[in-house]
């Protein structure tokens, strides 16, 4: 009992000691409760307080703001109106000054009506007046005004005639007397100021060696280096006993510049067989169309002559490799266009065109299209192809009188060349007919039919004809050899004999990949 009793307290102490617990716990939490919620409050009191200074803050911000925004507008709305209200002043001002204009006008115009009226009957009353004394005069004179308007007109006539033959006779007198003197004078002050280079060409070229090893290793084994650079030259290589010399032979100076270019670079480099020289043939002609070129803008540029085709500029270039009855062509074609241009300013003309035709007079001579033509209408049909002027064109093609002369340019051309090719040594005809034979040779044989190259060799005495072998068999080049030789003989003089060789060469080429 006393042990039951004992639990029974333990017990019942053990709830009042819980249920303690729990009302004094309950206690503390209700205090605390409260002491994060009146924190919390004053927290949120806190941030309300911020938020709403922020959003006064931002409330004057955009108030500024648009209050700046409408003075600005405001601003440009005056400024508007102000500009507007000036444009109507100004518009205004000139509509009254337009109808005081108008009134101006008007009353100009009424008083133009006036005086036209005042003429008109003014001139009305002339014309009776006039008719009045003309029929008084015809009655005193005993004939008509439009007889005696013809009589007068008969008579006025007569007199001026008379008067005009005779101060047209009084002018030919004296054109006469001074024309002669006059064309004297600029002719003989062109002459003299007009400086001259008159160089005599001929048909060979000597070229300088060190030694006679350098010689050998030019003719090559059995003289094969030889004939390859003939072949591809077309000049006669000439090697006798000249000590360090050897000859280069050929009519025309183009081919033996480049003979001589590609002999020099040979010699130089050391390598001398067949392939290595038609290389430098080859190589050394397109070095020598450059430096063609360049002489035609060097020359151009020296006379002061612009805006030409760049066809009629290299052959300008090539001038320097022809000559003209032994005189080079381009020193002739230069000399030419100086003098044209003297006279020209001498005459009161355009020394710029008459310079230009001049220059260009002769460049038919250096042109390889249709050979069949004088050399003066073969450069006038270059000058119209590459668009000269007319008068350029046709002083080229009329200083040799075989077209009309229709400018007064053509005849400076014509008298300038006739001066340049007077001066005593400026030519030789014998190398001209010479030359111009040799070239009538290579065109013969050129005309067959399989003929790749010509070339007169020996002073003319040999013609070497190379063939293509596809086109030209051995037996049509025997035959060939022979039609060339009897259309010389019935065509062409020339002394002793010349040698017809005919030459047919078959290449077979592969290349190793």
């Amino acid at each position: 009992m006393t042990i039951l009793y004992y639990i029974v307290a333990a017990v019942l102490g053990a709830v009042v000691a819980l249920g303690c617990y729990i009302a004094v716990r309950k206690i503390m939490l209700k205090g605390q409760k409260d002491e994060i919620l009146e924190k919390a409050l004053l927290e949120a009191e806190k941030i309300k307080q911020e938020k709403i200074f922020q959003a006064k803050e931002k409330f004057l911000q955009l108030k500024s703001e648009h209050e700046q925004y409408i003075n600005e507008k405001n601003s440009q709305i005056h400024e508007t109106e102000n500009r507007l209200r000036q444009k109507e002043n100004s518009l205004n001002q000139q509509n009254s000054e337009l109808g005081r204009k108008q009134k101006e006008n008007d009353a100009i115009r009424e008083n133009l009506k006036k005086q036209v009226e005042i003429v008109t009957k003014k001139s009305e009353e002339y014309d009776r007046l006039r008719a009045q004394a003309i029929e008084q005069i015809e009655n005193i004179a005993g004939m008509s005004a439009a007889e005696a308007k013809n009589q007068l007109m008969e008579n006025m006539k007569a007199e001026a005639r008379s008067q005009a033959q005779s101060y047209i006779n009084d002018v030919m007198d004296e054109a006469r007397l001074t024309a002669g003197k006059e064309a004297k004078r600029i002719v003989i002050n062109t002459i003299q100021r007009t400086a001259s280079e008159t160089a005599i060409e001929n048909a060979v070229t000597v070229f300088n060696i060190e030694s006679d090893e350098i010689k050998g290793r030019i003719i090559g084994r059995e003289g094969r280096n030889i004939r390859a650079l003939e072949a591809a030259t077309g000049v006669e290589i000439v090697v006798d006993d000249t000590p360090e010399a050897i000859l280069l032979s050929a009519f025309d100076p183009v081919r033996r510049e480049v003979a001589r270019l590609a002999l020099h670079q040979l010699v130089v480099d050391g390598r001398i067989h067949p392939a290595r020289i038609e290389e430098v043939v080859a190589k050394v002609q397109k070095q020598l169309e450059d430096e063609i070129m360049e002489t035609g803008k060097r020359t151009c540029i020296d006379l002061g002559i612009h805006g030409m085709h760049i066809e009629l500029v290299k052959l300008i270039g090539r001038m320097k490799y022809r000559s003209s009855y032994g005189q080079n062509l381009l020193q002739h074609s230069r000399e030419v266009a100086n003098i044209c241009a003297t006279m020209a300013s001498e005459l009161g003309l355009n020394p710029k065109v008459a310079k230009r035709a001049g220059l260009l007079h002769d460049i038919g001579k250096v042109s390889d299209e249709d050979p069949e033509l004088p050399h003066a209408i073969l450069g006038m049909k270059l000058a119209e192809k590459y668009k000269e002027k007319p008068e350029v064109c046709n002083a080229i093609g009329a200083h040799h009188e075989e077209i009309d002369m229709t400018s007064i340019i053509s005849p400076l051309v014509m008298v300038g060349d006739a001066i340049s090719g007077a001066r005593p040594g400026a030519r030789r005809e014998v190398i001209e007919s010479y030359i111009k034979r040799l070239q009538d040779m290579e065109n013969i044989a050129k005309s067959y039919p399989g003929v790749t190259k010509t070339y007169a060799i020996q002073a003319g005495r040999e013609l070497r004809v190379i063939v293509g072998a596809d086109q030209v068999s051995d037996k049509d080049a025997e035959a060939l050899s022979g039609d060339i030789a009897k259309k010389i003989q019935e065509e062409m003089v020339y002394p002793g004999q010349v040698k017809i060789t005919v030459i047919r060469e078959t290449r077979s080429v592969a290349y190793a990949k």
